[in-house]
């Protein structure tokens, strides 16, 4: 009973003075001058609450609890007392300054005050002085540590680099994990020298004037004088901590000046600072931290090695933590993959994404944010206010920005992906902001965490991130639909006058497009805005015809396609007969070709494209479509036509006279003669290009639209086999097709992989077929082929059925060439339809077989498609001797003739192949010595090749005779 009635007497006799008034709680009174002052209960309350906790900030929350205990009201009333409290206090008026506000959060009583028991004052604190705290002994007041995921190597730098005392700041976009960093380093160091670690929270500070004292009630000093910074630097001289400043960025110039004024003061005293900017303090050291590392697009890795990637690890910890049943399939992996990528490895946007995928499921938080990308998401309850949300996250920045920084950022957001100094500054700038003013504020953004930088993309060296895009690009909106469609005008214009100085010469073309990799996002945002609904047509069809050769450069067939499509629809603009439209009728004809198929647009648009160059005079373009229409006639498998361009193409390539296009013609003239059956002819051909061809450039790959180099490899590979060189065909196709894969240029790389593992069939050798099959197969969708789709199931198939193993080859080469003949793709039929009678014959289905190769037959007679002739005749043979044992004649004549059309070819491997067909035919007739004479010549003829499948069975059948 006495101590209670002790506490009542000391709480009725403590008071608290500042400036004219005085507040006694136990009482409820409040003085002015010893005059009492009319003020209302609730905001007395708060008054004696901001009192008795000098200098913090008191959250809305606390207040609301503290005053209103028992009744829920909103911030509304908070805001109507402490306006009505301000009033009765004078706050702001002659210069009285009591009580400040930090935005967003709360509340602090931030003037001098006594507090006094009785008539003696017992502690004087100064503004914003802290209630005293006493230090742990274990950890200090840093607050507790989370596991840090992807982060030891910048835990050691920054420990060991505070070994020695120093100002250290860690710098990095917000969300990155600059807090999780140092806290980290801060319990490691604190290990190493216990209480040698402070930690100090500047977040809940709005005031620049309420740091010192911030400092001073973090590190337990009591301060009784007008400028805490003298008490401070006092205190701080003789000691040796680490004192670890969080959340600098909103009062840079203030942190900057007292981390100068500190390590000045007091040596042994190291500062560890984190902000979205650097100090620019006086001997300052920086640490940019970089988002955690993920897979690149492009690697393909097992669920394992995904899970090795610190953001990945990240994201699926914390989606474990909020669903301990949580389990993840190689599918989920690829999307957590997916969705990290999309967050670029930044620490809270990972986070929070974990959070969703906790409750909902991967599918579904990928599937959302696939749609759009979520600013509004939410995090943990017990993080930082401006730490639950991205959009808080970004408030918290932007609010930090000047006018025109917040007008550049705004713009910014019309770049997709990285961008250039000198496009931003061309970009962005117009009558409100100039170039220069832009490029400036482009560099203070990057400073402060919100552009990031990476310098060694000289077009790239700037970017925002995903969701500092999407917010940026609501500021956009905000600005107007008109300032909008002007900024869009300004990219498309911007972009379209960046291709049109590719060049002129494919070496020029090749190595401006190939810096431009990062610039593709940029290119189809401009040519999406110039064709759209408020676009500018004068823009698109030039912006289109610039950009096919940047597609044509990175093999982006689909998209080349369909913008030079639209293109074309505009050419009543002022572009009939251009060198423009030739390209784009160029470009659009391969690129229908080999996405679509042989189609009639492709060929109508090649010819256009050949009418124009023709009209112009310009004879490297001519040969060039010439180029293009030749393969296209072989594709369509006429053969007869694709010679006739062969034909056209040598002259053009002797009207120039230089090596390259004389290389080309020959190149085009002997692929031609090959696959019409005459082999000699087609060996000098190809022979003389090689002969004048330089090594395979991938700049003259993509002018040309595919490697003729490369191309007159392997068709001299064919050859050769056919010839009967199986050891130099093998060699000139691992040669060929090595140099087609180091050319990085898919369609080139597939016509390689097509021709040669015809050839690996031919030789029997099956392992390396179906190893390639693999990668021509996987090209082939990357790229989005159709053609080389449809051809990879019937070369499948035909790599079974060589081996015995057929299975449902059949099938799968009927659904092939049915496929590829709706696609016009005729240069396969041939070879497929042998593997396909082939197939039948191993299923005996020798009816079904007899009647393909005659449609077979006949159709290779009609098209000129001569170079597998006598095997399809000795096929045909093959089934007459079974289906009509005893007809010997009509199989006699049938492999006769096939045996003559091989010689009259010069295709001693076709040759081979049916000599020993009727040399068997010969042996069950009794004509032993004739077939063994016929045997020996074909032994004679052949001096490599021992290995292959033909030439053992040869030996076996000598051997038997």
């Amino acid at each position: 009973m006495e101590s209670a009635l002790d506490d009542l007497h000391e709480s009725l006799a403590l008071r608290f003075a500042f400036g004219p008034f005085c507040v006694t709680p136990g009482k409820r009174l409040l003085t002015r001058d010893g005059a009492a002052v009319e003020i209302g209960g609730r905001a007395l309350d708060l008054l004696i609450a901001l009192l008795e906790r000098p200098g913090r900030v008191l959250s809305k929350r606390e207040l609301i609890d503290r005053v209103w205990p028992d009744v829920v009201v909103e911030e509304g009333s908070l805001r109507f007392h402490m306006t009505g409290l301000r009033r009765i206090l004078g706050d702001g008026e002659e210069g009285a300054r009591y009580i400040s506000t930090q935005v967003g959060v709360g509340y602090a009583f931030v003037a001098p005050i006594e507090r006094f028991e009785g008539e003696q004052p017992l502690v004087e604190q100064p503004v914003a002085a802290v209630p005293v705290r006493r230090f742990s002994s274990t950890v200090g007041s840093l607050p507790s540590r989370t596991r840090l995921i992807g982060r030891e190597t910048d835990v050691q730098m920054v420990v060991e680099r505070l070994q020695t005392p120093k100002l250290f700041t860690i710098v990095g976009a917000g969300g990155v994990g600059k807090t999780s960093l140092a806290i980290e380093v801060g319990h490691r160091i604190h290990a190493a020298r216990p209480g040698g670690v402070r930690f100090v929270d500047l977040a809940q500070v709005e005031d620049a004037l309420l740091v010192p004292s911030a400092l001073a009630g973090s590190l337990d000093i009591p301060v009784q004088v007008d400028d805490p910074m003298v008490v401070l630097l006092a205190h701080l001289q003789a000691q040796e901590w680490v004192l670890v400043i969080d959340n600098c960025e909103h009062l840079i110039d203030a942190v900057s000046v007292i981390a100068e004024q500190i390590r000045e003061a007091a040596p042994r005293v190291s500062l560890l600072a984190t902000s979205r900017e650097p100090l620019r303090a006086r001997g300052e050291h920086v640490h940019w931290l970089n988002p955690l590392d993920f897979p690149g697009e492009t690697q393909e890795l097992s669920v394992d090695e995904m899970l090795a990637f610190p953001a990945i690890e990240l994201f699926v910890e914390r989606a474990s933590s909020g669903n301990a049943t949580l389990v993840l399939d190689a599918e989920d992996a690829q999307m957590i993959v997916d969705m990290c990528r999309r967050l670029e490895g930044m620490a809270l946007p990972i986070e929070l994404a974990a959070v969703r995928v906790g409750a909902y499921g991967v599918r579904a938080t990928h599937a959302l944010l696939g749609e759009r990308f979520s600013l509004g998401w939410s995090g943990r309850r017990t993080a930082q206010p401006r730490h639950q949300t991205l959009r808080a996250m970004l408030d918290w920045s932007y609010n930090l920005l000047s006018a025109d920084e917040c007008l550049v950022f705004a713009r910014l957001a019309i770049f997709v992906g990285p961008f250039s100094l000198e496009a931003a500054s061309q970009v962005v700038a117009d009558g409100q902001i100039d170039s220069v003013t832009a490029a400036a504020m482009l560099d203070e953004l990057a400073a402060k965490g919100l552009v990031a930088v990476d310098l060694t993309d000289p077009v790239g060296a700037y970017r925002l991130l995903e969701m500092t895009r999407a917010y940026a690009r609501e500021k956009l909106v905000a600005q107007g639909d008109a300032q909008v469609h002007l900024l869009a005008f300004r990219h498309a214009a911007f972009y379209m006058d960046l291709l049109g100085h590719l060049g002129v010469s494919p070496g020029e073309i090749y190595q401006r497009s190939a810096r431009l990799a990062s610039q593709l996002g940029n290119v189809r945002s401009a040519l999406e805005w110039s064709f759209g609904p408020h676009g500018d047509p004068g823009l698109a069809l030039p912006l289109a015809a610039a950009s096919s050769q940047l597609f044509l450069h990175f093999s982006l067939m689909v998209e080349c396609r369909t913008w030079c499509a639209r293109a074309i629809e505009l050419l009543e603009l002022g572009y009939f007969g251009t060198p423009t439209e030739m390209e784009l009728q160029a470009a659009l004809g391969l690129a229908f070709m080999f996405t679509q198929g042989n189609s009639e647009l492709a060929e109508k648009a090649l010819l256009r494209a050949l009418d124009i160059a023709v009209a112009l005079g310009d004879q490297w373009s001519r040969l060039r479509v010439l180029g293009r229409l030749q393969i296209f006639y072989e594709r369509i498998g006429d053969f007869p036509s694709s010679l006739a361009w062969a034909e056209q193409a040598v002259e053009v390539g002797h009207d120039i006279g230089k090596p390259e296009a004389i290389a080309v013609a020959a190149s085009l003239a002997g692929i031609s003669h090959h696959l019409l059956g005459n082999q000699t002819l087609a060996r000098e051909e190809l022979e003389l290009s090689l002969r004048n061809s330089l090594p395979s450039e991938r700049s003259s790959t993509i002018h040309y639209g595919f490697d003729h180099r490369n191309r007159t490899g392997l068709g001299l590979a064919r050859t050769l086999w056919l010839m009967g060189y199986a050891d130099q065909a093998r060699e000139w196709a691992e040669q060929v097709e090595a140099e087609a894969a180091a050319l990085d240029h898919s369609i080139t790389y597939c016509i390689a992989l097509i021709w040669t593992l015809c050839i690996y069939v031919w030789t029997g050798d099956l392992d390396k077929a179906a190893e390639r099959i693999d990668t021509f197969a996987g090209i082939a969708h990357a790229n989005a082929f159709g053609p080389y789709i449809a051809a990879a199931m019937g070369i499948r198939a035909a790599i079974a059925i060589r081996a015995g193993e057929p299975g449902d080859a059949v099938a799968m080469l009927e659904e092939s060439l049915a496929r590829l003949q709706g696609m016009r793709y005729e240069l396969l039929t041939t070879s497929f339809e042998i593997s396909l009678v082939e197939g039948l014959i191993l299923a005996g289905r020798h009816e079904q077989a007899l009647a393909q190769v005659d449609r077979t037959i006949a159709h290779c007679r009609i098209s000129a498609d001569a170079f597998a002739l006598p095997e399809l005749l000795r096929i045909k043979a093959g089934i007459l001797k079974t289906l009509s044992p005893t007809d010997y004649a009509r199989v006699e004549i049938t492999l006769t003739e096939s045996l003559d059309l091989a010689r009259k070819q010069g295709a001693r491997a076709w040759a081979l192949r049916t000599s020993m067909d009727l040399a068997a035919l010969w042996l069950d007739r009794g004509r032993r010595s004739e077939a063994k004479a016929l045997i020996g010549l074909c032994r004679e003829q052949f001096t490599e090749g021992f290995d292959t499948l033909d030439l053992r069975q040869l030996q076996a059948l000598w051997e038997q005779l």
